[in-house]
């Protein structure tokens, strides 16, 4: 698409933004909500337009290639991100539940699934694109040299005394043996087969004209069959009840060359960026020497100015700004001499009123904290109907702000902005111009300051001499020497944790940990949930997100939750240190080594963020029983790695992914005090099997035709996982069958047998999951929110009957249970 496309697209985008952020910023605050179910769906709906504003200004982001305008659409990206973070833990927390159901509001606003999916930013690989690259090379090179011992290893456990080697020579050799005998004697009978019947029928007695017509009469049916089939099959393409065949040539499909264009658009990006960072310092230069001296020259006109205001209106010369303060930048605010002169005056003794009046102030504030609180405890003992009619409110945003800032910029800047002349869209000059005199300005101020300081320091001293006072240079200096002391008290740092391996260059101490970064995608859905703890791939907003340190990804066996983990990881660009019982066994050994294992995990992870650190099998961690003959020793991590989690701060990017194939084998309290967030994959529902049983066969070199139909084999298949599926297809489509495609075109009967073979997800299993899940604090919650809304007497989500006393009572004989 061309630039005006793009352009385009983002002012659709930001005029959406604004829409939403008359609703975001009211002009009055809006009133509690008390109806659950109405919540719900202000947040759903605010959820979906946002995510469909973030799918314009992702891809707006990737392909604009001016680079001015892509600092204001990264300003706004970032809001966006965030908000919808925010929008999702507001449902979680309203709903109790990590999934949710939009099925009406998409039908209210004309969407359809695919509308709301949410794309996974690229400019987490690209803007790293290099890091990568370098951090791939140091890998390899680490790896090369632990690989040769493991070969050798291998080499040792596959040697076989010459003996055996004979022995197998000569088998293989009796078997080609065997094949060409036996190819022989089949040539051998077929010539006899032939001679045979040349004997018994003799010389052909057709006649020419006979045969003749019989040939063209098959040749006719042939053809004519040929061409019906062919116009049946492009029929049913038309009619959208078959795929379109897939081109012979993949480069020159649609696809292909649309994706080159984006990736020429990436290459023109960099090259602009590159001229705009060049253009910053030449244009920064030029303007220093050419409207640096007249700048200098005004400052130091008006303070001179000031000087002689601030003398004749109070009948001495001012104190000079501190450069704490702003230094001369006071001085050019609208404010008149009398005004800022006594504002510095003032400073000195409200600082001294504060240090006075902080002690009684906080003891006051305190009082009247407690006289609240009781106060509060009154209301509740009395009366529970004041609060209950407070209802829901939104918490305040931290990405509302960022967004609006972003959006004013692109209305003051870029809404109406003649760009005909820029066609090939590189950097705008006046605009750095303007943001770089500021810069100019700022630099010279503070050379301006300590000349301007001597200088009135001189005048002070002339005007002392002259009436003979004496000591108020140095007193000046005395209290700048306490300012100095003050704000050294106030820099104290708290005490950093100790640090094992000071002397250890963090890139190389994590040799021992398996970097996996492959791509496989179960389902949209899948993706979708677990894609919002990993949204934050921007530092900017995963220090104001909500913070999520852990989660847990539990369901059957084969539902993708390890391969879920490494597409997260090679979308996002994170290490993965795999801290699987079984992968660390033996490695470490001891009190000292486990702390030593757990202190080069964080220390890369947070030399090399983002980085997720990987336990699977996490249930038998806090597993009551271990078998003796465990080599494994799963409860190893159980006491170290919850207290480094508790060290992970905001601003660091770590994620703690366990998964799981038997939760309810671990202790609860334990496990989901250590895992923030429970994720339970299910099984896929049939619009997920047609999926991956198309895109799986396809993935393994099948071909789909209309003799295979994958509408009954994804009802058959009901039970089933992705990984059974691709576990039968890697059985049905080997190397020989897929020769022979061609052919005998692909059936769904093929599948069945190694289907047979792999026992499916029964309902027993599945509830036992359930059940579990329902014991989980968030599903704890979610059965009380249910029962609550039953006792109020069956008002659903919203209770629009209210809460009345009946439900009361209930509440409160539970409470006494």
């Amino acid at each position: 698409m061309s630039h005006s496309t793009y352009n385009k697209q983002w002012q659709e985008a930001q005029s959406s933004l604004m829409d939403l952020l008359q609703q975001e910023i009211p002009e009055q605050p809006p009133k509690p909500e008390k109806d659950r179910l109405a919540a719900f769906q202000l947040l759903a709906t605010m959820y979906i337009k946002y995510i469909q504003i973030f799918r314009k200004l992702e891809q707006c982001y990737d392909q604009i290639v001016h680079p001015q305008k892509r600092r204001v659409l990264r300003h706004v990206l970032d809001g966006t991100m965030g908000r919808i973070l925010e929008l999702k833990h507001e449902m979680v927390n309203l709903e109790f539940s990590e999934y949710h159901y939009f099925d009406d509001v998409l039908s209210d606003l004309k969407l359809t699934p695919n509308d709301v999916e949410i794309p996974i930013p690229k400019f987490f690989i690209n803007e790293r694109y290099d890091v990568l690259k370098e951090r791939e090379k140091l890998l390899g090179k680490i790896l090369a040299k632990i690989g040769p011992q493991e070969k050798e290893d291998q080499k040792e456990e596959l040697k076989m005394s010459l003996e055996d080697a004979i022995k197998l020579i000569q088998v293989h050799e009796r078997a080609r043996q065997g094949r060409l005998r036996a190819k022989f004697m089949k040539e051998i009978r077929e010539q006899e087969e032939r001679d045979r019947k040349a004997q018994t029928q003799g010389a052909p007695t057709l006649d020419p004209d006979v045969a003749a017509s019989r040939i063209q009469k098959v040749w006719k049916g042939f053809a004519q069959r040929r061409r019906t089939k062919k116009e049946r099959d492009e029929e049913m393409i038309f009619i959208g009840m078959a795929p379109p065949p897939l081109p012979t040539s993949i480069k020159n499909t649609p696809q292909a060359l649309a994706l080159k264009t984006e990736a020429t658009r990436r290459i023109t990006q960099s090259n602009h960026e590159n001229e705009y960072q060049q253009a910053l310092g030449t244009i920064k230069e030029k303007i220093k020497e050419t409207e640096g001296p007249d700048i200098k020259e005004t400052m130091m006109d008006q303070i001179r100015q000031w000087f002689i205001e601030c003398r004749d209106a109070q009948g001495k010369f001012p104190e000079y700004p501190d450069e704490d303060d702003g230094g001369s930048a006071l001085i050019f605010k609208e404010k008149s001499p009398e005004e800022l002169e006594a504002e510095l005056n003032d400073k000195d003794g409200d600082k001294k009123g504060k240090k006075d009046k902080k002690g009684k102030k906080d003891k006051k504030d305190k009082k009247k904290d407690k006289k609240g609180k009781k106060d509060k405890k009154g209301k509740k003992k009395g009366g529970d109907d004041e609060e209950e009619e407070e209802g829901w409110k939104m918490a305040e945003s931290s990405f509302v702000p960022s967004i609006n800032e972003g959006t004013e910029k692109f209305k003051s800047v870029w809404m109406t902005r003649d760009e005909k002349d820029n066609f090939s869209q590189k950097h705008d000059a006046e605009l750095i111009k303007e943001e770089k005199r500021k810069e100019v300005e700022e630099e010279i101020r503070i050379q301006v300051d300590e000349l301007m300081r001597a200088e009135l320091k001189n005048l002070k001293a002339a005007v002392d001499r002259d009436k003979g006072k004496k000591g108020k240079g140095k007193k000046s200096g005395k209290k700048k020497k306490k300012k100095g002391k003050k704000s050294g008290k106030k820099g104290k740092k708290k005490k950093k944790e100790k640090d094992l391996t000071p002397d250890r260059d963090p890139i190389f101490s994590h040799h021992h940990f398996s970097y996996l970064q492959e791509c496989s995608v179960y389902t949209s859905k899948l993706f979708a949930v677990t894609f919002r703890f990993f949204l934050p791939g921007s530092q900017a907003v995963h220090e104001q997100a909500p913070l999520t340190k852990s989660v847990l990804l539990a369901g059957p066996r084969g539902t993708g939750k390890k391969m879920l983990v490494q597409a997260i990881c090679n979308e996002v660009g994170a290490n993965m240190f795999d801290l699987t019982a079984a992968n660390i066994a033996g490695k470490y050994p001891g009190k000292d080594g486990l702390k030593m294992l757990i202190h080069l995990v964080f220390k890369v992870g947070r030399e090399l963020q983002p980085s997720v650190i990987y336990i699977g099998d996490c249930e038998r961690m806090f597993k009551k029983k271990i078998p003796k003959t465990d080599p494994t020793d799963p409860k190893r991590l159980k006491k170290e790695l919850p207290k480094a989690m508790k060290g992970v701060k905001s601003d660091d990017r770590l994620l703690l992914v366990g998964t799981s194939r038997c939760p309810f084998d671990g202790e609860m309290k334990p496990l989901t005090s250590l895992y923030q967030r429970i994720i339970l994959i299910p099984r896929p529902d049939y619009a997920s099997r047609h999926l991956l049983w198309r895109r799986l066969i396809l993935k393994n070199n099948g071909v789909i035709t209309n003799l295979l139909d994958v509408s009954s084999l994804s009802k058959v298949t009901d039970g089933y996982t992705p990984g059974h599926m691709l576990t039968a297809i890697t059985q049905v489509l080997t190397e020989r069958r897929i020769q022979t495609l061609s052919k005998k075109p692909l059936q769904s009967v093929e599948f069945i047998a190694p289907l047979a073979r792999i026992d499916p997800i029964y309902k027993e299993e599945e509830e036992a999951f359930k059940g579990w899940y329902a014991k989980t604090p968030l599903g704890k919650k979610r059965a009380k929110a249910a029962q609550a809304d039953e006792d109020d007497g069956g008002g659903g989500k919203g209770g629009k009957g209210g809460k009345g006393k009946k439900g009361k009572k209930k509440g409160g004989k539970k409470k006494k249970k």
